[in-house]
């Protein structure tokens, strides 16, 4: 559960602010992409875990109105569901601080789960906000059934060098890029030079998310930059969860790897021009109508 707090700026230590507005919202960064692929016209199905506590019930409605299958999320007894606490500054850029809970106590049960929900499936979305052992798992699983593997590495965590090869497609933002290549990612060269690193290492392809300043990504075979969308900014709690549903939904429905990056740069465009997390997904026609405007 999102928990978000809109502030001039950031308070310094021992400081407090008065801010603007408070408000909660379903999130989670697998559940937000999971809605939004739904919104584009995929059928989802979500596996994790959520805590048998209050917002337990609120996060799993909020993807069955979505139309997302819930029968491999499971009620943990022990322990609460997860929680971002989410701080916008004054050019809404966010500011998190994600408390995962039941999320990190994702097993075995939850693999025997995405096995069962691969069936017929093109692409499994992946995050970093469960064991990444599990997702490991996951991976291999999807791979032997035929479905194509993104990650989204966030929150930044090591990877070990002989585990990338277990991707297919990797889409860090320019932080991740840097904690995963040491390379400080400033613009469309220093964002080629970090996807080569990934490259090397062995996935099959590169995303690397420049927020307002576009996108670069990279195969084997090719590479190429997005530009940005010009767009009014609200905030970008969500920006990423919303490129990476809609990558996969381009990607399973056949585009090439370019417009199929191009699509979620302007599902990622959209997502900053409303407030929320799963609200702020946008909708298949409105993603169509932004592309038709380039």
């Amino acid at each position: 559960m999102a928990l978000i707090g809109v502030a001039d700026r950031l308070p310094k230590p021992g400081e407090t602010l008065r801010g603007e507005r408070f408000y909660t919202a379903s999130g989670g960064k697998g559940a937000t992409q999971a809605v939004a692929a739904a919104r584009l016209g995929a059928h989802v199905r979500m596996v994790g875990r959520v805590g048998d506590d209050l917002f337990g019930p609120l996060l799993l409605n909020a993807l069955t109105v979505e139309g997302i299958d819930v029968t491999g999320v499971a009620v943990d007894q022990d322990h609460p569901s997860g929680v971002g606490m989410i701080l916008l500054d004054k050019n809404r850029e966010n500011h998190i601080t994600a408390i995962y809970g039941a999320n990190l106590q994702c097993d075995d049960d939850q693999v025997r789960s995405v096995q069962s929900a691969l069936e017929g499936a093109d692409v499994l979305l992946l995050q970093m906000e469960i064991p990444f052992d599990v997702s490991l798992s996951a991976a291999r699983v999807a791979a032997a059934g035929g479905a194509r593997v993104i990650l989204d590495p966030a929150p930044a965590t090591e990877i070990a060098l002989n585990k990338y090869a277990d991707l297919d497609i990797i889409t860090p933002n320019q932080m991740e890029a840097e904690f995963h290549t040491g390379i400080r990612v400033s613009d469309v060269s220093s964002a080629k030079a970090a996807a080569k690193v990934l490259l090397e290492r062995g996935v099959a392809a590169a995303v690397v998310k420049m927020a307002g300043q576009g996108v670069y990504y990279a195969t084997e075979s090719t590479g190429g930059y997005i530009e940005p969308f010009e767009v009014s900014v609200v905030d970008t709690v969500s920006a990423g969860d919303a490129f990476s549903g809609a990558l996969g939904v381009a990607l399973a429905e056949g585009k090439s790897f370019e417009d199929a990056v191009r699509y979620g740069a302007a599902a990622g465009a959209l997502a900053v021009t409303r407030r929320g997390v799963q609200g702020s997904m946008p909708l298949r026609c409105e993603v169509e109508s932004l592309l038709s405007q380039g």
